[in-house]
């Protein structure tokens, strides 16, 4: 292919526009820096935390660049985490030109550099730093002499770099392909055929160099040097406009006392700007005056005008720094780069704190034999007990061995251990000791060096198997443990208390006797290993972490009662003034300590109070510093209980120093635990003997006998070691030996042991095995308890109380008050256990609320009694008491319905108004805390309830009275439902024989009361027929009966006979809601249902003519029958149904009722109301009657199949007194009209009276006519003989029948 030139062409459009010219953005801007110091900590501190826990060396590049991540600047670190701590790239610094420099808070630190304390004013030069090109084109096989500077003759792409002759020699044929090799740098020698050659910065004979010279007497030389470089203008013009920027390399030099020049700075400016860009070194002075400072430009000046860099040496600065070297104090200075920051960033650091002095070597000192090889010591030891990674402090006490703490190395049985010696060296056996020391845990590795497993969090103390603290700190060493941290903020004249609690202690000649002499030195440490002690850090990981770890920096002062509980809190503990020192007591498993019981307290006893239920908290949201986000975090604890009781009711609680979730949900739980399981506070007072030896934070056990409910606890009257004679044997409940039962008594050195009862002989107790206070146990006390110390008595059933001392106060010389607060030994496994389903051991403090046992022989029967004149169906259930019981639980429920249920307080319970069916009864016992039984009694009854039918009616008699009424007489019932509210019902029917039956007859009266024994009723031929009724309408099975045949004593005339039955139409009057049924010829209820009840009225109206007295006889048969034979046919319910069958019918009734009217019945009469008859005398001239039917069950109705009256008028005398006829007929007009027919009825004057007249004074031949007799009267006409008038006296006398008026 041939060079061509190639055109592309367009569409058209006219001539191109060429581009604006290219301008490179100003990146070069003058900079400030800003020098910031931040005290970290008083006291010397292990250094920053992650360094630490990696085990770097402190002053080495690895630590310095760990530290980095340590360091964060608004929340972020200067080194990311990631990133390597011996060389990190560029890109894991997230902050760029940082200075960082940290001292620790040393007694002998250094000051810091580069922290001015003084600066002078600088001195102006504002020289140029020239580069001169003065290197000539290398030539091939060219003969080189010393000191001459070459260039490459083909170009080079390093325009600041030379080569100048080292070797003297001849050239190659070829340039070396060092010359234009991108990487050689300045110092590195190039071999060309017999020439040596080094690499130079352009300009190498081109500088300025300005000198600084020791300054006067009385002022302080310079401890540093600040150069100040000034660019006018860094940019280069391309031929098509372009402006860009450049690069200049230059290097500063210092040569001290003309010793020579050393380079201090090599670096380089590159980009653009078009204003005037300066730039500061700082040199650290390190040598002596006089002072050379020495510019070099390594980049040759450009001679093209287009290309502008010329930079000037500007001015020297002094700097004195401040020489304080702050002993004692932890601090952190930065150098910050003004560019990064719009302000001085937030700074937070990442540490590990104060150094405290740890608890020192094992009071067990061991003595054990060793041999050496090399640097090996092996220390041989029976059942040593030791592991790998702990530390043990070893006493060479025959041979060359070297003392000194060491860790132990490897265990190669359990019979040996190794150690590192620093001397090398051979020793046989020899005699040595060791005792083992706690060890701080820094990180995984030495975690599992001793076997630990994984752990999250460190700083926390080792302490070996069976270490005993001796009284002897030892050095110190950082550590998170808040005991120690504690001790020594009590203890240090710097920033703590020591001035007050350690007054005599010399810092110059430090004693720990001094140091620690108002402080009980055990109780901190066994705090401290409490609070070291590993458990789950609730992650669900598998991991650990110490209990309690104090992680806070306290920024500002404190009162030292507030800063004491603080840090005493972080591990649940309370600081003590006891005894002239200051003590701590912590809430963790502590055995009793001492004894106490009604012998040795007050006549008061014992005094309880609780908190309220409204002050409890369901949830506590606990914060605390969150490490990894660096934030203040939440922990939010429930207790699911407690809010289903109380609901959520929160509180907020503050963990000081804690940075671990998991310990704050312990605080959370421990909070929840105390106020739910640990509010109560007993209160007592004490003789002198009790109150100077119990201290605030000891563990007492209570036996009060009015809460357990048994005397378990008095004096000693008489001990051995192995026996007990107890006081008020027969007050005193002893349990049985197979309760498990224990005696805890009070030794001659105050200590308290727990022996197990064996035997029990009246006031005699024997123990067989014995617990001590460290948890071993023997066969005997250690020995005999004192006469009159106090015992306690325990078993399985009935356990003592216990208490926490919360305060001891002295009354007045001889009595104590103490104060305490329960205490709950199984809560630590539940607060260290994040397990929802952990069920705490229940202390059985009382019998009061031991379950009761359930009741026995339980029985139920039913009977029915009177309560308020009503009979009333109960159940009585009754069962054998139970011993201490006084109050029970009783369900009962019938037909499996729901449970009833009622508290009862004797052993008996009576259920009233009992219905047919089965009853379930259950009886539960309460125990004193009314607590039931978790058993029961059981019965199951099945009740008659008011079901059953009362008794038939028995001993009947008839008794007349007249000839309208008779007396029934009967035996009273004995069924208290039919005596209380219940009736005796009295029918009768016309029939006899077996005809007569209850179902077939009718009322004849109103039911009279249940507790009658005789009714008067209506005389009528035919059949009486009895049964009780009870108050809940059931009847007699049988109708007890008697008949009635009338015989007719005086004469009478029947007036009428009416028969609906019998007419031609019968039942033709008027009905409501009654029909005639042909079917069963008789007169019935048309819906039952719909209408219980309906009447008829007779037809015909009976009329006298006159008023009256009428003799009323009903006339009734009939008989009740269900109305199908399906159960449909019967809507109320079947538990009601009496007959099952549908066989007997005697909810039914009919009755008749009369009107009567004095009026004309055919003109506008008024009637009276109706009134119910059965044989009756009514008064009237007008007659209308009317039946109802009606029954009480709407599956029966009533056949009524004859129905009438008869109506009759008995007969009457009526005699006169004298009476004087007069001279003529004399009319005469009875006091009383008689009846004597109507033309209505067709008797009219069928039945005229007869008169019978009685004349006086009558002469012979003297006689009488008798005319006009009519029912109102006669007439009576006195002749003589000559048939003329006369007067005569005459008396009558008049029978007829009825007696109008």
């Amino acid at each position: 292919m041939t060079d061509e030139t190639k055109i592309i062409k367009g569409a058209g459009g006219g001539p191109s526009t060429p581009p604006p010219p290219y301008r490179a953005p100003d990146t070069l801007h003058s900079r400030q820096f800003a020098t910031v110091q931040d005290l970290i900590s008083e006291g010397e501190i292990e250094g920053f935390a992650t360094p630490s826990k990696e085990g770097l060396t402190k002053g080495t590049t690895a630590y310095t660049n760990a530290s980095l991540k340590d360091v964060f600047l608004d929340d972020t670190p200067i080194l990311r985490s990631e990133a390597s701590n011996t060389d990190p790239a560029e890109t894991d610094f997230n902050f760029k030109d940082v200075t960082f420099e940290s001292k620790f808070g040393t007694a002998n630190q250094t000051a810091m550099s580069g922290i001015p304390s003084e600066s002078r004013d600088p001195t102006f030069f504002n020289v140029p730093v020239p580069n001169n090109d003065n290197a000539t084109d290398w030539a091939a096989s060219e003969n080189y002499t010393v000191g001459n500077i070459v260039k490459p003759d083909s170009g080079t792409i390093h325009d600041e770099l030379v080569f100048k002759c080292t070797v003297a020699g001849q050239s190659g044929t070829n340039e070396p392909a060092a010359f234009t090799s991108d990487s050689i740098s300045i110092g590195d020698t190039i071999t060309d055929n017999g020439v040596t050659w080094t690499v130079h910065g352009a300009g190498l004979d081109d500088a300025v160099t300005r000198q600084v010279t020791a300054k006067a007497p009385e002022l302080a030389n310079a401890d540093a040097i600040i150069v100040t470089l000034t660019w006018p203008v860094i940019q280069k013009l391309e031929n098509d406009g372009d402006i860009r920027g450049m690069k200049v390399k230059y290097k500063i030099q210092v040569q001290y006392n003309s010793g020579g020049f050393t380079d201090v700075v090599n670096t380089e400016v590159k980009g653009r700007t078009g204003d005037p860009y300066a730039r500061d070194h700082r040199i650290t002075v390190t040598g002596d005056f006089p002072v050379d400072i020495r510019v070099v430009r390594l980049t040759k000046t450009p001679t093209d005008e287009q290309k502008v860099n010329a930079f000037n040496f500007t001015s020297l600065q002094e700097v004195v720094d401040n020489g304080q070297t702050y002993p004692d104090s932890a601090y952190v200075g930065l150098r910050l780069d003004s560019k990064q920051f719009n302000r001085v960033p937030t700074r937070k650091y990442l540490i590990r704190g104060i150094k405290v002095r740890i608890p020192g070597a094992s009071a067990s000192v061991v003595s054990a034999t060793y041999t050496q090889s090399t640097t090996v010591v092996t220390v041989n030891n029976n059942n040593h007990g030791l592991k790998v990674g702990e530390a043990v402090v070893f006493t060479a006490t025959s041979g060359a061995g070297v003392n000194g703490t060491f860790i132990i190395q490897t265990v190669p049985d359990v019979n040996s251990f190794t150690l590192t010696s620093s001397t090398s060296q051979t020793v046989t056996t020899s005699n040595c000791t060791f005792a083992s020391t706690p060890t701080v845990v820094n990180n995984q590795a030495e975690a599992d060096t001793l076997g630990l497993g994984a752990v999250s969090s460190f700083g926390f103390i080792h302490y070996p198997d069976g270490y005993i603290f001796n009284g002897v700190m030892g050095a110190a060493v950082y550590t998170n443990c808040p005991a120690m941290c504690l001790l020594d903020l009590l203890t240090n004249k710097r920033y703590g208390l020591g001035d007050h609690i350690s007054p005599n202690f010399d810092p110059s000649n430090p004693s720990d006797t001094d140091l620690y002499q108002n402080l009980d030195l055990f109780s901190y440490v066994a705090a401290s290993q409490h609070a070291n002690a590993l458990v789950d850090d609730g992650t669900s990981t598998g991991t650990s972490e110490a209990r309690f770890s104090c992680n806070v920096n306290i920024q500002s002062p404190k009162e030292a009662f507030a800063a004491i509980n603080d840090l005493a809190g972080v591990m649940r503990c309370m600081p003590i003034w006891s005894a002239g020192s200051i003590t701590i007591s912590q809430d963790k498993k502590t055995n009793a300590s001492y004894l106490f019981n009604l012998a040795n307290v007050g006549e008061s006893g014992f005094s309880y109070q609780g908190s309220s239920l409204k002050q409890r908290h369901s949830v506590v949201s606990v914060s605390y510093f969150n490490i990894e986000s660096r934030e203040v975090d939440f922990e939010l604890v429930e207790d699911a209980t407690a809010i289903a009781k109380f609901g959520s009711i929160v509180k907020q609680v503050k963990a000081f120093a804690c940075t671990s979730r998991g310990q704050a949900a312990r605080l959370g739980r421990a909070i929840l635990f105390a106020e739910q399981n640990e509010s109560e506070v007993v209160t007592f007072s004490t003789s002198i003997d009790s109150g100077i030896l119990v201290r605030p934070g000891a563990v007492i056990e209570i036996n009060d006998p009015v809460r357990a409910g048994s005397r378990r606890g008095g004096r000693v009257v008489a001990a051995t070691t192995t026996t007990i004679t107890i006081d008020a044997e027969a007050q005193t409940n002893l349990p049985a030996l197979t309760d498990n039962p224990t005696i805890s008594v009070i030794l001659s050195d105050g200590t308290v042991e727990v022996g197990n009862i064996s035997n029990i002989t009246g006031a005699v107790i024997t123990v067989n095995s014995v617990t001590k206070p460290d948890g071993t146990t023997a066969s005997a006390f250690t020995s005999a308890p004192n006469v009159n110390s106090p015992y306690l008595i325990s078993s399985t059933t009935l356990q003592t109380q216990l208490f926490r001392v919360i305060q001891v106060e002295e009354q007045d010389d001889i009595n104590y008050v103490i104060t305490a607060l329960s205490y709950v030994e199984a809560k630590y496994a539940f607060i260290e256990t994040d397990d929802p389903n952990f069920v705490l051991p229940e202390r059985k403090v009382s019998i009061l609320n031991k379950p009761a046992d359930p009741p026995k022989l339980l029985n139920t029967k039913e009977v029915t009694v009177v309560i308020n004149n009503i009979a009333r169906s109960k159940l009585i259930v009754s069962w054998e008491p139970v011993e201490g019981v006084t109050q029970y639980l009783l369900n009962y429920r019938l037909e499996n319905g729901n449970y009833v249920s009622q508290v009862v307080f004797s052993n008996d319970f009576e259920l009233l108004d009992t219905v047919k069916g089965t009853y379930e009864i259950q009886v539960f016992s309460y125990n004193a805390l009314l607590a039931v039984s978790p058993n029961f009694a059981f019965d199951t009854f099945v009740a008659k309830g008011k079901t059953a039918k009362p008794e038939d009616v028995s001993g009947l008699t008839i008794e007349p009275i007249n000839e309208q009424f008779i007396r029934l007489k009967f035996t009273q019932s004995v069924a208290l439902d039919v005596l209380h509210g219940g009736r005796v019902y009295i029918r009768h029917t016309n029939q006899t024989g077996g005809a007569a039956t209850f179902q077939s007859a009718q009322d004849i009266i109103e039911a009279v009361a249940g507790n009658s024994t005789e009714a008067i009723v209506p005389a009528l031929a035919g059949t009486y027929l009895l049964k009780f009724q009870d108050d809940g309408g059931r009847f007699s099975v049988n109708a007890a009966s008697t008949n009635l045949s009338l015989v007719d004593i005086l004469d009478s005339i029947t007036v009428k006979e009416d028969r609906e039955d019998t007419d031609s139409t019968p039942y033709n009057g008027t009905k409501s809601n009654v029909v005639y049924d042909s079917n069963i010829g008789g007169l019935k209820l048309i819906d039952p249902i719909a209408n219980a009840s309906g009447t008829y009225d007779f037809v015909e109206t009976l009329d006298l003519g006159g008023t009256f007295s009428l003799e009323l006889k009903r006339h009734f048969q009939g008989v009740g029958f269900y109305t199908g034979d399906e159960f449909d046919n019967r809507p109320d319910l079947i538990d009601t149904w009496e007959d099952f069958d549908g066989q007997v019918a005697d909810e039914v009734n009919a009755k008749i009722a009369v009107r009567t009217t004095t009026d004309n019945p055919s003109g506008s009469p008024t009637y009276t109301a109706f009134n119910d008859f059965a044989h009756g005398t009514f008064k009237g001239r007008g007659f209308q009657f009317r039946i109802t039917l009606e029954t009480s069950d709407v599956a029966q109705n009533m056949n009524l199949q004859q129905a009438g009256y008869f109506a009759t008028m008995p007969s009457r005398t009526e005699q006169s007194s004298v009476i004087a006829s007069g001279a003529g007929a004399k009319a005469v007009t009875f006091t009383a009209p008689f009846f004597v027919g109507t033309s209505g009825l067709g008797n009219l004057n069928n039945f005229l009276p007869s008169v019978n007249i009685t004349p006086q004074n009558m002469a012979t031949g003297d006689f009488f006519e008798l005319s006009s007799i009519s029912g109102t009267g006669f007439t009576v006409h006195f002749k003589n003989s000559s048939n003329a008038s006369i007067n005569r006296n005459f008396t009558y006398s008049a029978v007829g029948f009825g007696k109008g008026g």
